[in-house]
């Protein structure tokens, strides 16, 4: 039998570069369209830049210092730290590490911060309204009749929000969440967390930077202190109580006094009711006494399980602006509108080869 012939489909390095130098000579002869491309990509990159708004950055940095948990065992974590070992592990409590950063981008609290009151050109609006009027949208909702009269007044409680508010207020959310907030801590080591909120118009960012850190600090220590509070209500309440009955018994013993005085020794039964009231004297006296030591050992437990917030950098106008240059517009829009061209080009004369 006869052998076939091998078809050899490699490609030699000759051929690739002539096929190189046929390209480059193609393109070569397409220039005046690829420069021609290239300057309506730099005009147009030119014209973004002036279009587009600069970018405004708050930038916001605290500390958070917890005296409960230190002590001991957190100068043992903490030396055992400085040699290299974790021993805090992933748990801990509530607002640890990255629950603490993922605090700040919940929509409980981006909500109750844009119902914020803030003044702007002399007029008491809520932070939610700021960013609406900011983005324009109310001039495409005065020709829809369910978003035309919907109102952000400050202080709105979340019961009295309607179906639409909170469809609006998502948007928002989405858009402060992904685009506009960011919030991290640098080292789990060290309690220092550091917020930035980037938007288009100035006041935005520092009125809202300032206050998610006030609404989350707010929250923050409520919920770590709360158990303490209570406690420490709790114990007030039994104090005062136990101090009107006091009270209510020194004045009965008083009023039985009055009632026996200079009575005849035959009848000292009738001194009973005095007897009784020096009793409930003295028993609420000793049970006021434990209650005062109480709550004042709740005073001191509730000033060690609320956390310190201590602010270190806090945003100063004018803030941090970026900006898309000119010269940036350019390059941009020249490069890219170039590298189009040659991709057109480069599939145009592909195609035409394929169908010839």
């Amino acid at each position: 039998m006869e052998s076939k012939p091998e078809i050899n489909d490699e490609i030699s390095l000759k051929e690739l570069i002539e096929k190189g130098r046929e390209w480059y000579c193609y393109l070569w002869s397409q220039w005046k369209i690829i420069i021609l491309v290239g300057l309506i990509g730099a005009i147009f990159g030119l014209t973004y830049s002036f279009i587009k708004k600069p970018i405004y950055t708050a930038t916001l940095s605290f500390a958070l210092e917890d005296e409960k948990g230190g002590g001991g065992l957190g100068g043992a974590i903490g030396l055992a730290s400085s040699f290299g070992l974790d021993l805090e592990g992933s748990g801990g409590g509530m607002f640890v590490g990255s629950n603490l950063t993922e605090l700040f981008k919940s929509r409980t609290m981006v909500e109750k911060t844009l119902m914020t009151p803030v003044t702007v050109n002399g007029k008491v609006i809520s932070l939610a309204e700021m960013y609406i009027q900011d983005n324009k949208w109310r001039d495409s909702w005065n020709d829809d009749a369910k978003f035309k009269n919907i109102q952000f007044l400050p202080d709105t409680k979340r019961k009295y929000f309607t179906r639409v508010h909170d469809s609006i207020l998502g948007v928002i959310y989405e858009k402060l969440s992904k685009k506009s907030l960011s919030v991290e801590q640098k080292d789990k080591k060290i309690s220092i967390i550091s917020m930035e909120v980037a938007s288009t118009n100035e006041l935005f960012s520092l009125y809202f930077c300032e206050a998610l850190a006030r609404q989350v600090g707010k929250f923050y220590v409520d919920t770590k202190s709360k158990k303490a509070r209570m406690n420490m209500e709790i114990l007030n309440r039994q104090t005062d109580s136990i101090r009107a009955e006091l009270n209510s018994a020194i004045t009965g013993v008083a009023i039985a006094t009055d009632n026996t005085f200079m009575l005849n020794p035959a009848l000292n039964v009738r001194r009973t009711p005095s007897a009784k009231r020096q009793v409930d004297v003295q028993a609420n006296t000793v049970i006021l006494t434990e209650l005062v030591k109480q709550t004042e050992l709740a005073k001191v437990t509730l000033r060690k399980e609320t956390p310190l917030i201590q602010v270190i950098d806090r945003p100063i106008l004018p803030l941090n602006k970026e900006r898309f240059g000119k010269a940036k517009g350019i390059l941009v829009g020249g490069f890219l509108s170039g590298f189009l061209a040659i991709l057109f080009l480069f599939l145009k004369k592909t195609f035409s080869n394929i169908t010839s």
